[in-house]
């Protein structure tokens, strides 16, 4: 009998339905003090070259249009190439810049005026060589589909942030991407925590504006009416979706007021939309990092831009002299900016691709291509800089090829993990039960956050 009792108590619809609206409608502590409050990710679908951007390699000049000795090559696998392809010299002059003395490509004149602002690290590498699985693995730390995003572990983590806009949005730029909707999906997490991509033209989500004739009462009285209903449902069955959904009729109406006033950059200055290089009403990265700033001011916890073009399997030099044009002033104006208005101190920034590029050359006439570079997960680039990082900073370093990383490797997830601890998480405490197993974004293995940069 007492078992039966306890069985009726367990499963009384009240409480579980109280216990699904609870993940909802909180906002949790960090695990200590964070350095920063929010996260603006700029990701570079495709993989940037890091041999024309950030780390210069003279040897591969000496060695242009000569094969890699076999003992470097080691039996690894491309994705286009052979291991035997001949090498392909940096495309650009490099030259020191800021106080810190940061090599920095010519084709990043903007970035190298805040290089003192940047921890870049030269030593990244992953475990993904094709693009999917490796935009996947940087987004959710796993190559597969179906795990929670980064923004929507943190937002799992740590609560709503944002009372009238999602706490993860997306903005996007440039052509598709690989990982596709899987790269912002909650995964196994409630579908309260996925990421909402906001359009770059019009309303940022469709349907937001009411049609004509439908007044703000009007609509208030249908949400009323409809929550009415969910709430009953809920109340019987306790179903943890029924709550995502009435949480996300109200963020919906509340979204009505708040993000047309959001998209609307001709609110902006003319000289800062000159520094970013944007212009109201166009699709663009300089936009979107406009739009992350104003994001960022109003409480939007993570907040992932994400800009294709970069894959350059032929003419890597005119491919990265283009992405560059549209993206390196943006991001030093996003820099600049959020320092100007007090906000870089407790935002994060982070800037990088899936994995870098070769340092052979992949020339291929079946596929029309020459002068460009494939896959290379062994070694990359990326930088972060604001809340929780150190200025003016250089960490790693790869052979003279650029091939493998040589000093202070930096995986996928100890980038992941530093992200967390910026925002006050242990990476190993954050966890989610799913199918019997304790999961977690940074995966089973030993990793952690990357000391060397913390400030």
């Amino acid at each position: 009998m007492g078992k039966i009792a306890l069985a009726t108590l367990l499963m009384n619809p009240a409480r579980t339905a109280k216990a699904a609206r609870a993940p909802l409608e909180v906002q949790r502590a960090p695990h200590f003090a964070p350095r920063a409050k929010r996260v603006i990710y700029l990701f570079m679908v495709g993989a940037p070259s890091q041999l024309e951007l950030f780390d210069y390699k003279p040897k591969l000049v000496e060695l242009e249009g000569k094969p890699l000795p076999p003992s470097v090559i080691q039996g690894q696998r491309y994705a286009f190439i052979q291991p035997d392809a001949a090498v392909l010299a940096p495309r650009f002059k490099f030259s020191k810049h800021g106080q810190c003395g940061a090599e920095i490509s010519e084709m990043l004149p903007h970035l190298s005026k805040v290089v003192d602002h940047l921890s870049i690290i030269r030593s990244m590498h992953t475990d993904k060589f094709n693009h999917a699985p490796a935009q996947l693995f940087f987004n959710t730390g796993s190559g597969i589909p179906g795990r929670p995003s980064m923004g929507s572990w943190l937002n799992y983590g740590l609560g709503n942030a944002a009372r009238d806009l999602p706490d993860f949005v997306v903005l996007k730029s440039g052509g598709s991407l690989s990982g596709g909707t899987s790269m912002w999906s909650s995964g196994f997490l409630p579908s309260k925590y996925q990421g909402v991509p906001f359009r770059s033209g019009g309303d940022p989500i469709l349907h937001i504006s009411n049609p004509n004739g439908f007044d703000q009462r009007a609509q208030r009285e249908s949400i009323d009416l409809i929550r009415s209903l969910n709430q009953q449902q809920l109340d019987i069955v306790g179903a943890p979706e029924i709550a995502t959904r009435i949480a996300a009729y109200e963020m919906a109406f509340r979204m009505q007021a708040r993000a047309p006033e959001l998209m609307d950059l001709s609110q902006e200055t003319a000289h800062t939309l000159a520094a970013y290089g944007a212009k109201p009403g166009a699709a663009s990265f300089a936009n979107n990092c406009l739009t992350a700033r104003r994001l960022a001011e109003r409480g939007v916890r993570f907040i992932q831009v994400y800009h294709a073009g970069w894959d350059h399997h032929s003419d890597v030099q005119a491919g990265v002299k283009t992405q560059c044009e549209q993206t390196d002033q943006a991001s030093a104006a996003l820099i600049m900016d959020l320092q100007q208005r007090g906000l870089l101190d407790d935002t994060l920034v982070v800037w990088g691709g899936e994995f870098g590029r070769t340092p052979m050359v992949e020339t291929s006439v079946a596929l029309g291509r020459e002068n460009g570079r494939d896959h290379h997960p062994q070694a990359f680039t990326m930088w972060l800089a604001g809340g929780g990082i150190r200025q003016g900073m250089s960490l790693g370093s790869t052979d003279e090829l650029g091939f493998h990383v040589m000093e202070d490797p930096v995986h996928v997830h100890d980038i992941q993990a530093t992200i967390l601890h910026c925002l006050g998480i242990d990476h190993r405490r954050l966890t989610f039960n799913y199918r019997g197993l304790d999961f977690r974004l940074t995966g089973v293995e030993e990793h952690h956050p990357v000391r060397e940069i913390l400030a």
